[in-house]
Order: structure tokens, then C-alpha cells, then sequence
């Protein structure tokens, strides 16, 4: 199936180097402003197959990223790509991700969003957390965020990073317009991190078009997201888009150089935990060739489940499975 094999994170520096991707149209594109929410809307770039999009994720001065209290700058896009049918599957690679300021910031906010303290939609009796705003140093020469801690023995740490987009989107089905804090069978806010430089993304689509946003870059991000933001930045971001025509997908799917995974996104967690592992037993089953109970078996001897949130409106559940354990792929059967 087209364009299913992924490129190694070496081989993809090197053409990046060079500027290019073989036989591909690169676009140059600097976003103006951001988008607050995901759908269909008038395109602000549109793509064939096979196009590389230079850009980088949104910011403007005084938002979030620059002071206390800004606002979420929002997301970049839409993007049209041409040819994408609601038949179709989107294919977006992951080429190139990497922060381009010095600092990131992780918020914690009384009755904004968190995993372990009341929140605006789980109301306990404690009092809420104070707010405080944590200013990460980022070494991009080294790869390591670095936080002061004055208040605790070892006074300072330092943490490899590992940049990921949060959001990666198509607009959702008919009118629908979902805030950018939402995930779902659209993409959406899911706050992965598997979906960082050298992965691909596969994505469900509904309209014509598709209408692909992202943004929401974190230079580094624990499982659970649990403080209710990763260390958040602005990023350089390079992606490939490109279809897989007459196949459809019901939810988001990763692939990196040693997974398959998918990504299901709703409330309560252990339903979002089901919608993973099914999604992940149909895709051994229809591009594997597995019967589908011995898919369930191997599923559930072999799989990985990452919790990627559990802080946004619906939490997000990543369910993994090994490279190594899949036969070589089978054609699907239109």
C-alpha cells in the first residue's frame, strides 16, 4: 500500500539537509495567525499527495509561551490536500520536529485541568493546587530540558527531550466544531507522544479534502500528561502528506520504526483503553491477515498501552504492537 513503508530518522535528516524529499513539491508556509477550533473552514494551504509542508506552530506575542495568563495562540491550518476523499486514508509524516525558542513552560492552574487535583470538571473537597508557572531552560545543542529546583534537595535537573505534536487533526464529521483541547476519532488534541519525529500518522477522513491541523508542540511530555501541560514550545515542524485511496479507518493510527499503534480517545479511560486494543485487533485482521481471535490473543500477550492523557475533555489510550512480532503485510482486498 502506498506510502505505508517509513523512512529511518537518518535517512530523513539527510534529505532535510538537502531540503527536499525526492519527487515531492516542498511547500515554504508561515502561519499569521491560529485557529481555536477543528473544522471545516477556508483552507490556508492546499497540497497535493506526495508534498513536503515546511512551517512551524503558531505563536504571538504576549500568548501563553511569553507571560502569565496568555492566551492559547491555537492551532495552524487547514490544510486541503487534494484528491482526499472520506474514502481515503491521510497519511502525514512526521519528517522533522524541533523547538525553536530556549524555553518551554508547564502551568499548573487552580481548577484548570489536572489528573490528580480537582479540575473545572471533577470537583473535590481539597483545597485547589496554587497556581504556578514553570519555566524549563532548553539546551537544543544538548537535547535537554533544565528546571531549577529551589525548593527541593537536588536543586536542579536535567531531562533528555523528546518533541512531540499534540495535535494532529482532519475536520470531524458533518458541521462538527471541536475546541482544540479536544481529541477524538478526528485526531485531534490527543497528546501522544509517540507521534513525534520519524513517526507516521493515519488518519480517518470526513470531508473532501480532509482539512489537516496540528500544533500544540511539546519539547517533552510523561504519560498521562497528569500535570495538565507537557513543557510547551513552539516548534519547527516539517511534514509529508499522502493517501491511501480506497481504505478506511475509523481511528487514528502511528507507526514508528519499532510499532503499530492507535489511539482512542473518549471518557471514561477504560473505554478509550477498548476502543485502542479493538482498533489495533482489526488492523492485525485486515492488513496482517490474522484471524481475529488469535489477534486477540496476541494482543494480549504482546501489546504495550500507553496512557497518553487523562487531563483533556476525553482522555486518550495508545495501544501498541510489536514490529517485530508481524508477518510481512498482506494486501488488502478492496
Amino acid at each position: 500500500m502506498r506510502g505505508m513503508r517509513l523512512i529511518t530518522s537518518l535517512a530523513l535528516a539527510a534529505v532535510m539537509c538537502a531540503s527536499t524529499i525526492a519527487g515531492a513539491e516542498v511547500h515554504r508556509f508561515t502561519p499569521t495567525s491560529g485557529t481555536p477550533t477543528f473544522a471545516v473552514r477556508e483552507p490556508v494551504l492546499r497540497i497535493k499527495p506526495g508534498d513536503v509542508v515546511e512551517s512551524n506552530t503558531f505563536s504571538a506575542p504576549g500568548d501563553y509561551y511569553e507571560r502569565t495568563g496568555g492566551p492559547w495562540p491555537g492551532e495552524v491550518g487547514p490544510f486541503f490536500i487534494e484528491g482526499l476523499t472520506p474514502s481515503d486514508t491521510l497519511i502525514v509524516k512526521i519528517v522533522r520536529l524541533r523547538p525553536n525558542r530556549d524555553t518551554a513552560i508547564s502551568a499548573v492552574v487552580p481548577n484548570g485541568i489536572s489528573a490528580v487535583a480537582g479540575d473545572n470538571r471533577t470537583r473535590i473537597l481539597n483545597d485547589p493546587l496554587p497556581a504556578r508557572r514553570f519555566v524549563w531552560q532548553l539546551d537544543r545543542t544538548r537535547n535537554v530540558g533544565i528546571l531549577d529546583l529551589p525548593n527541593s534537595a537536588s536543586k536542579r535537573i536535567e531531562l533528555p527531550l523528546r518533541p512531540m505534536l499534540g495535535r494532529v487533526a482532519v475536520a470531524p464529521a458533518g458541521q462538527e466544531a471541536w475546541g482544540g483541547l479536544w481529541p477524538g476519532n478526528f485526531g485531534g488534541n490527543m497528546d501522544a507522544s509517540d507521534v513525534r519525529e520519524g513517526a507516521t500518522v493515519y488518519l480517518p477522513v470526513f470531508h473532501e479534502g480532509g482539512y489537516f491541523y496540528f500544533g500544540d508542540g511539546h519539547a517533552l511530555q510523561g504519560d498521562g500528561e497528569i500535570v495538565g501541560s507537557g513543557l510547551e514550545t513552539t516548534m519547527d515542524v516539517t511534514l509529508q502528506f499522502d493517501i491511501i485511496k480506497g481504505q478506511k479507518i475509523a481511528w487514528p493510527r502511528i507507526e514508528d520504526d519499532t510499532h503499530i499503534m492507535v489511539a482512542g480517545s473518549i471518557r471514561p479511560l477504560v473505554d478509550a483503553f477498548r476502543i485502542a486494543q479493538v482498533e489495533l485487533i482489526q488492523w492485525l485482521v485486515d492488513d496482517y491477515g490474522f484471524d481475529k481471535m488469535e489477534a486477540y490473543q496476541v494482543v494480549s500477550q504482546a501489546g504495550v498501552s500507553r496512557i497518553a492523557n487523562v487531563v483533556d475533555p476525553n482522555y486518550t489510550v495508545v495501544a501498541k504492537f510489536p514490529k517485530s512480532a508481524l508477518p510481512a503485510r498482506v494486501k488488502r482486498t478492496p
